[in-house]
């Protein structure tokens, strides 16, 4: 993988100044730019506890734009797998 096409998740304590935000809270950065979120979420499908999402205006061609996973890794690696359009 390039330097160019690699994702970034940062916490959000680090990268969004509005105080919105928890331990398992995520921006996802491309090239400097937050591109997407990956969150440890309260409503999600049983098991599946972690939740990612392109940000609005990312969202060109790809699918999903979001989707549940069981672990922050996994969520990672599907919103990967989305922002790469494989």
């Amino acid at each position: 993988m390039s330097a160019r096409n690699s994702l970034i998740p940062k916490r959000a304590a680090t990268s969004r100044p509005s105080g919105e935000w928890n331990d398992d809270d995520y921006d996802v950065l491309a090239d400097g730019s937050v591109v997407g979120r990956i969150m440890k979420a309260a409503a999600v499908p049983v098991g599946m506890s972690w939740m990612w999402t392109l940000a609005f205006g990312h969202h060109e061609d790809r699918t999903p734009t979001h989707g549940y996973e069981p672990t922050r890794e996994a969520a990672v690696a599907a919103f990967a797998k989305s922002w790469r359009r494989e």
